[in-house]
């Protein structure tokens, strides 16, 4: 079994229900176990700064899938949910669900780039992880903890 991350946001609708539905939806697929839920939290908007603000989170599942199998999985709860993919990048969302993290794999094929290309760069998804596991280390780039605190102090 693998253990992955995955970052959970929204921010058109009824923001925490659709995150709740969104892990419902998880965690009653085949082969995917949801075995921790970080709290929601409240972010700003990033990339296109003309919208509402998002609830985030990130759950850890372990799962016999391969990467680009959960990502498929993570696509259809998607798309269960009413995710339509218009607009303009980064803009509004009813749910956005983001392959994070899968152990240690390092992984870069059309559509699936693991760990996930941005995610050092990014509080709202770092600070959840943080609180799933404060020990955990982002191939490539160094632990959680030492990420956010160089987000924190940038200027």
């Amino acid at each position: 079994m693998a253990r992955a991350y995955v970052g959970l946001g929204a921010n058109l609708g009824d923001r925490a229900a659709t995150l709740r539905r969104a892990i419902d939806l998880l965690a009653e697929r085949p082969a995917i176990d949801v075995v921790g839920v970080s709290s929601f939290r409240e972010t700003d908007p990033v990339g296109y700064l003309d919208q509402p603000r998002f609830l985030n989170a990130a759950v850890v599942v372990e799962t016999s899938l391969t990467p680009s199998a959960l990502l498929a999985a993570l696509l259809d709860v998607e798309r269960e949910l009413g995710r339509v993919r218009e607009g303009p990048r980064y803009g509004p969302r009813t749910v956005d669900l983001d392959l994070l993290l899968m152990d240690d794999v390092v992984l870069d094929e059309p559509g699936l780039e693991l760990p996930h290309p941005r995610l050092h760069e990014r509080m709202f998804a770092l600070e959840p992880l943080a609180e799933l596991d404060p020990e955990l280390v982002v191939p490539g780039r160094g632990p959680v903890r030492q990420l956010l605190l160089s987000l924190q102090s940038s200027p």
